[in-house]
């Protein structure tokens, strides 16, 4: 359920996109976000720095496209979003917070979150959403600058990116509890 909640606004706005304006789309998966963290709070969860970032991210854009550039392509509206991204998952590690560590803390025990690998996992797991909207952009920059390109090339890196960060953050928790034995997904220090 909480995968579902945390991807929700981004699936919304990548099928709105299909079916309807840049602005809509944007709009829509902002009020998504806003209601994720209402959700939240609502269960007496902490205000996620991602939803609140990703909140302000798609109604930024949006005013951007209502107000200065309503031309502003689909491709450069998703190279927005990815850039966007970016910046919050690299600036939540920049900031000593990956954005991850607050769900895995209501998701383990407080003696799991007190480990020194605590930390340390979430900084990995964080970098591979990073990494993961680094191709996203990426992908989208070339088609921009290369139009010949088909546009299922740029949906194939997205889904791909997508689903290897979700693998791998269901994955690097249960990996180091088998590499070090732990118990209850407990992370200790690298080696």
């Amino acid at each position: 359920m909480a995968i579902f909640l945390i991807l929700a606004p981004y699936g919304a706005f990548t099928f709105l996109m299909l079916v309807t304006s840049a602005a809509v789309s944007v709009f829509a998966a902002s009020a998504i976000c806003l209601a994720t963290v209402a959700i939240d709070v609502a269960r007496g969860r902490s205000v996620k720095v991602l939803a609140v970032g990703s909140a302000i991210l798609f109604a930024a854009i949006g005013l951007y496209l209502t107000l200065l550039d309503p031309a502003l392509g689909t491709l450069g509206v998703k190279l927005s979003v990815d850039i966007g991204i970016f910046v919050i998952s690299l600036g939540s590690m920049l900031l000593r917070r990956p954005f991850t560590l607050q769900y895995a803390l209501e998701a383990v025990p407080a003696e799991t979150a007190a480990m020194p690998g605590f930390r340390y996992a979430n900084y990995i797991i964080t970098g591979a959403w990073t990494v993961a909207a680094l191709l996203m952009a990426g992908a989208n920059l070339v088609l921009l600058y290369v139009p010949g390109l088909p546009l299922w090339s740029s949906l194939a890196v997205a889904f791909a990116a997508r689903n290897s960060a979700i693998y791998f953050t269901k994955w690097y928790p249960e990996y180091r509890q088998i590499k070090y034995g732990t118990p209850s997904g407990a992370l200790p220090a690298p080696r």
